[in-house]
């Protein structure tokens, strides 16, 4: 089973920490100190550590030095009320996998600790790749022969095609564009890609270009000189530098600055750069492969992205098909994830019925791969036996599965368990039925609808009353398959557009503030997530 360790001199705070990693499933330990955390890491071997940045025998920075030490991968996280340019840098130059800065929700705690294991688990399978055969080169070829490639699972005519596509663009140095959408897949391609390729003895690795500022972002990719900027007390090799002779896996690559655009374009082109705040070039030997799930195209003729760059990184482009394309592959996938699951938590190797694959091979996944994980993940945790029946997952899966509502098909995922809790139709499937009203003035509607294999199963509806009426029109926004944070988005958008566009009516509508209400929308318009207009 997975265990994390929470590393904090104050008990208040490492309990709160612990208290949110066990309600989400994992078993967690805890230490007052630094020679405690090793202690714990030399005999427990924990899955991922978070630590406290400020603490008095041993701070958050020089405990990272020592986990080096011991483990090269396993994750580290740091909690600090106090981030800076200078604290990331140095975190991120010791090897921390991430930093959260304190106070933070719950939520985004748990994110990052799943983002932490999965990068592990990749790093692991991929140390595994490069030694079973005796030689790196030797797996990768055969991997290229066969056709055999442990990290991308599926038998579908669509994956053949994508396997073949990688078999032959693998062992090429040019660079390679991968796009598709979250949660699709494309981190494993290009882990796939570097395994079979003639760089595979030599290190991959990988930077995301949406988690760091552009002062950031600059000298992770380039390094800087001592001094360069403030809180650069030293020289520091950037991922350019440390990726010679290897690959660079640049992920979100929309979200580069332009200015770094350009710089990035000529080490494409040269193989040459210079670190921040040196005019002496280095050259490097990398192979960069870029991910993205926008429209490139797109971007490029809105002027965010460089059409030069574009034709630059799109030498070799891959497309990762959506698991909608794929529907076959959910058994492989989900007996796939179980045997992780199992390793990850020990015990026996659950499985899903056929009404439950069934049920599942009708469902749009709009949160591709990595939401089947999470299914399968939540019912290998909350227990439900060795077979896993379709009236356990249903309630998890979003309207997509359904036949079309009459409504506004916005949908997001439902909590698990409470299935048991929503009201069932007397009236048969695709009825509505009015519930209680929730916060704000907006009422719940549960619909019963019938699953694949005869059994039914409600989804919930959040309905946005028009002015005028009981109920209005009722432009609906399911509940079932979203996050908070789309959720909260889409009822902030039909508020807004019900008092047209008034800010202050809105805000006091929700109980929310001008200011936050604003800074939401800033947010949420420089990430193309609504209207320019609201």
């Amino acid at each position: 089973m997975s265990r994390i360790l929470v590393v904090d001199d104050k008990e208040l705070m490492r309990d709160a920490v612990s208290t949110m990693l066990t309600r989400a499933g994992w078993s967690v330990l805890g230490a007052g100190d630094g020679q405690a955390a090793l202690d714990a890491i030399r005999t427990q071997r924990p899955s991922v550590v978070l630590t406290d940045l400020k603490m008095p025998s041993m701070s958050g920075l020089d405990l990272l030095q020592e986990i080096r030490r011991l483990d090269e991968h396993l994750p580290v996280i740091l909690m600090t009320a106090y981030a800076t340019v200078q604290t990331a840098v140095e975190a991120m130059k010791l090897g921390a996998y991430d930093y959260i800065t304190k106070p933070f929700e719950g939520r985004e705690l748990v994110q990052t600790v799943v983002r932490a294991m999965e990068r592990a688990e990749l790093l692991r399978e991929n140390e595994v790749l490069k030694s079973s055969a005796g030689h790196p080169q030797a797996q990768a070829t055969a991997a290229a022969t066969d056709g055999s490639m442990p990290l991308l699972v599926g038998a579908s005519v669509t994956m053949q095609t994508l396997k073949q596509q990688i078999t032959r663009i693998a062992p090429s140095q040019s660079t390679c564009l991968i796009v598709g959408e979250s949660g699709a897949g494309k981190e494993v391609v290009a882990q796939t890609l570097h395994t079979m390729s003639t760089r595979a003895a030599a290190p991959i690795l990988a930077l995301n270009c949406a988690a760091l500022s552009s002062t950031l972002l600059e000298s992770e990719l380039f390094g800087h000189e001592r001094g360069a900027f403030t809180g650069a007390d030293r020289q520091r090799k950037g991922r350019f530098e440390l990726a010679d002779g290897g690959t660079l896996l640049l992920d979100e690559i929309t979200e580069i600055p332009p200015h770094l655009q350009a710089k990035l374009l000529r080490v494409l082109q040269e193989q040459a750069f210079e670190r921040v705040g040196s005019s002496t070039t280095q050259h490097t030997d990398v192979r960069v492969i870029a991910t993205t799930n926008r429209d490139l195209r797109q971007a490029v003729a809105d002027g965010d992205f460089r059409q030069d760059l574009y034709f630059r990184l799109n030498v070799l482009p891959i497309e990762v098909p959506p698991l909608r394309a794929r529907l076959d592959d959910i058994g492989l996938l989900c007996e796939h994830f179980m045997k992780r699951l199992a390793e990850m938590h020990g015990g026996h190797i659950a499985r899903f019925s056929e009404q439950a694959i069934t049920l599942m091979q009708h469902y749009n996944w709009p949160g591709n791969v990595r939401e089947l994980y999470n299914v399968c993940e939540r019912a290998r945790i909350l227990g439900y036996g060795d077979v896993i029946e379709a009236d356990v997952i249903s309630p998890w899966l979003c309207s997509p599965c359904l036949p079309a509502p009459q409504t506004h098909p916005h949908t997001a995922e439902a909590m698990p368990g409470t299935h048991q809790q929503w009201a069932q139709s007397p009236s048969g499937p695709n009825t509505m039925h009015q519930g209680a009203p929730v916060d704000h003035g907006i009422p719940i509607v549960v619909r019963k609808a019938a699953g694949t294999n005869g059994a039914s199963y409600a989804a919930t509806t959040l309905v946005d009353p028009k002015p005028g009426t009981e109920h209005g029109d009722n432009t609906a926004i399911d509940a079932v398959g979203r996050t908070l944070e789309e959720i909260e988005r889409e009822i902030i958008v039909a508020t807004l557009k019900r008092n047209n566009s008034h800010r202050q009516k809105t805000a006091e509508e929700l109980g929310i503030g001008v200011r936050t209400l604003g800074l939401k929308l800033r947010k949420w318009k420089d990430l193309r997530l609504v209207s320019q207009d609201l």
